[in-house]
């Protein structure tokens, strides 16, 4: 039989290129390569898209593979049947691709873009299609669908960034909501941009800072509760893993909590009733169909510590796949192991094409 090619692309122009790159790293080491061709395809902060020809996926994360002397410029055609193009000097290499597995985060490619290129190449790929990718992407789209869903999320409020500094929109803003508040910019994920705010002069500061990733900007209510993550994979039936919880270990779970110190701490199974887990994993599949999410999602919520009440917070349609990331975490937890969860979500790009 043959084996199935597979492109994993990475990297990409958005603040999350970081993330993506170490997402890409346990991506291609937990791969079976001897099931499938693997073409590991990065894009750099400029845009340039290369073909990264060596095993040592430990250059990843440092940038360093953007120097290996074996890469080739690269880019996927929009043609149908042109799959992925490699420049050897004036020779153009035409490979075929089975699937692509976008380990991206962010603008341009978990939006919805790098979805429609994939879609118009009529190459099968891992993740949600054109639109629920976009509505998952923008925060108050998602809001939007939640709320018509019927289901419970924190008070929100839009704010244009060319409105955010204006005296009226924080009046607005201070009689909504009491301090603490979010403000989130509305496109971005890995909390990139996020801030929790105390007084006037830390919001005003925090718009500012969300103004310089997106025209449009979240205020939410601050819920005084667990954070609880729960990973949804799957295409007309979809299913949730366990819980698992977050404990932050700061004012909450930002980027540098995320990612850069060691502070956050994890626990999987969530220290919620069985109850609780129950309504949490059954709203995370109501979400997600709601969106008409495919391929894997992971969905945010916080269970309040007085009644345990569940409310959702956001979704992410290409979650982190790093070595200390939620989504790989709960599947393993809940039985299925890396190698095994990467076979699946390929499995499931593959079912979609089919249908």
């Amino acid at each position: 039989m043959r084996k199935l090619s597979v492109c994993v692309l990475f990297g990409g122009i958005s603040p999350e290129h970081e993330v993506s790159l170490r997402s890409a790293e346990s991506v291609l080491n937990n791969i079976d390569h001897s099931k499938y061709n693997v073409f590991p395809v990065g894009i750099t902060k400029g845009g340039d898209w290369i073909h990264f020809t060596s095993r040592d996926y430990s250059l990843l994360p440092s940038g360093q593979w953007e120097q290996e002397p074996g890469n080739r410029r690269a880019a996927i055609s929009p043609v149908r049947g042109q799959g992925l193009l490699t420049f050897e000097g004036d020779c153009v290499v035409r490979e075929r691709i089975d699937v692509v597995f976008p380990v991206l985060h962010g603008a341009n490619g978990e939006d919805g873009a790098m979805q429609g290129l994939l879609q118009l190449a009529g190459i099968p790929y891992v993740g949600s299609h054109v639109a629920a990718s976009a509505v998952a992407m923008d925060k108050t789209l998602t809001k939007l669908v939640a709320d018509q869903a019927g289901i419970r999320q924190a008070a929100w409020r839009l704010v244009w960034s060319g409105e955010h500094q204006k005296e009226r929109v924080l009046n607005a803003l201070e009689e909504q909501f009491q301090y603490p508040m979010f403000v989130k910019p509305v496109g971005t994920g890995a909390s990139v941009g996020v801030s929790k705010v105390k007084n006037r002069e830390e919001l005003i500061a925090a718009l500012e800072t969300a103004a310089q990733y997106d025209r449009k900007i979240l205020v939410e209510e601050f819920i005084h509760g667990r954070e609880i993550e729960v990973a949804v994979m799957g295409n007309d039936s979809p299913v949730a893993s366990i819980c698992g919880e977050i404990d932050s270990g700061a004012e909450f779970y930002d980027y540098e909590a995320k990612y850069v110190t060691d502070t956050s701490r994890a626990y999987i199974p969530a220290r919620i009733s069985e109850e609780t887990e129950e309504a949490v994993r059954d709203a995370a599949v109501r979400i997600y169909q709601a969106i008409g999410c495919q391929g894997l999602s992971r969905v945010d919520f916080f269970v309040t510590y007085e009644g345990e009440d569940v409310i959702f917070n956001e979704i992410n349609t290409l979650p982190g796949f790093t070595s200390i990331s939620m989504y790989p975490k709960l599947f393993a937890a809940s039985g299925i192991p890396y190698p095994e969860l990467i076979d699946q979500l390929i499995a499931l790009a593959c079912e979609v094409q089919a249908s």
